[in-house]
């Protein structure tokens, strides 16, 4: 039986569809929503619990985090609007929707906010924040174990203006706004953005090729490597950490730099030890946004009078174990704080000790203007950088050994004196392979 071809026309089988693929700008724009995201949610969860986090410049700027620029731009919008989009958001949900559908009412509420300032336009409310007046040169620290300074100044002349520091010999000083984050000579370690104050520390310790230091807590580790260059990568550089997401950002550093010197490990024949103990960063708080966390408007005179004195009592504990190492001759304490408490308070605090094992003041980079507060006799050798004077606060506090054959034997010593030498312990003293101290807790066992 023949078969009858049918008349109807054939059926068109529909293709399926390609997803369509994302342009860079679209994928950039992504991950600057997601990684932003990250970033509000541990500043602003820290801020909540009055819990110590990294700065929102350091998170931004870690090495996770791909699109920086975008990243950076809307948390700090965010965060500079964020009244406005507490009252428009709800606690749950997808927010970035949100924010989309309800757009005209977060332009409202910007209105509104525009006439409460008393202020026609955003940029002048932006004036309005404690940014305004506190415009910083850009400063930038050659690695001179990858580059001498005359050929990163001859790179980046390039793109802008570049002068050589007046202090510190391997820092240059750029124009404000100058961006530097992803040029090729800070991603493969050439050079690093590392401000005056942060410079300064190394350098005043002048430790020499060969010697053996220790850099007590030391992440990042921009002073660690630092000591490196200025030690011409000869020596060891014994570098101390115990948070061990901290430590990841150290060792990240110190791979960059390029730095061989460098060991995770302490050591008892060091000569000399930079301490830098975790402070207020109340010198720092415009570089590290803290100004536009929820916090800084609330009266916090309580919260910071008792973690000021809980930060003194660790910081006088450090360095008086500092200057207790038997073969150290130089010691430099330096934090980036503003407070007496922290800076001359703790220096007077450990003078007695010092004496008696043969350390007295120094003065670093003579030059400076800016000492110490008048509280105490030889305060003038202290170095104070001013936030208005020199846009950052920093102190620093240089000891030197005077002569070896004057410090007093251990039956010299009050007995109490000796006892508590015997019993210290200090979390950056110990390797982690053997110790992890935190919070009171001691964990291992002492072989």
């Amino acid at each position: 039986m023949a078969r009858h071809k049918s008349n109807a026309p054939p059926k068109l089988t529909q293709q399926p569809r390609k997803p369509q693929q994302s342009s860079g700008a679209e994928r950039s724009a992504l991950y600057a929503r997601r990684e932003a995201a990250k970033v509000l949610h541990t500043v602003l969860r820290g801020d909540a619990e009055r819990r110590a986090v990294a700065s929102i410049k350091s998170l931004v700027f870690s090495p996770s985090v791909r699109n920086k620029r975008g990243t950076f731009a809307l948390v700090c919008e965010t965060l500079k609007y964020l009244d406005v989009i507490k009252d428009e958001t709800p606690s749950i949900g997808d927010a970035e929707k949100f924010l989309m559908r309800r757009k005209d009412a977060l332009l409202s509420g910007l209105a509104t906010l525009l006439v409460r300032k008393k202020v026609k336009s955003v940029e002048e409310l932006l004036d309005l924040s404690q940014l305004n007046g506190h415009i910083k040169q850009r400063y930038v620290r050659v690695n001179t174990l990858k580059m001498d300074v005359d050929s990163a100044v001859k790179e980046l002349e390039k793109l802008y203006k570049v002068q050589k520091d007046e202090t510190v010999p391997d820092l240059l000083v750029m124009p404000p706004g100058s961006d530097l984050h992803a040029h090729p000579l800070v991603t493969n370690g050439r050079i690093f953005l590392q401000g005056k104050g942060s410079s300064m520390v190394a350098a005043a310790l002048q430790p020499e090729a060969g010697w053996e230091v220790i850099d007590a807590c030391s992440a990042p580790g921009n002073k660690t490597v630092h000591l490196a260059s200025l030690m011409k990568g000869q020596g060891k550089i014994i570098a101390c950490e115990l948070n061990e997401e901290r430590v990841k950002r150290l060792e990240q550093t110190v791979k960059l730099s390029g730095a061989t010197s460098i060991l995770l490990l302490p050591s008892f024949s060091v000569r000399a030890i930079l301490l830098d103990p975790s402070c207020s960063g109340s010198g720092t708080v415009t570089d590290r946004l803290d100004h536009l966390l929820p916090s800084h408007s609330a009266d916090n005179t309580n919260y910071d009078s008792i973690r000021l004195h809980k930060l003194a009592v660790f910081q006088k504990k450090t360095l008086a174990h500092a200057l207790s190492f038997p073969q150290v001759e130089r010691v430099v304490y330096s934090t980036c704080s503003i407070h007496q408490i922290e800076n001359e308070d703790v220096v007077s605090s450990v003078l007695p000790l010092a004496s008696s094992l043969g350390f007295k003041l120094a003065t670093p980079f003579p030059q400076w203007q800016r000492r110490g507060l008048p509280v105490f006799a030889g305060s003038e050798h202290l170095l104070r950088m001013d936030p208005v004077e020199d846009k950052e606060g920093f102190f620093i506090a240089l000891f030197t050994k005077t002569n070896n054959l004057d410090k007093p034997k251990a039956s010299e010593l009050p007995e109490g004196e000796c006892r508590g030498r015997r019993k210290r312990f200090y979390p950056f003293l110990w390797p982690k392979v053997f110790f992890r101290a935190w919070n009171g807790r001691l964990h291992g066992s002492r072989r």
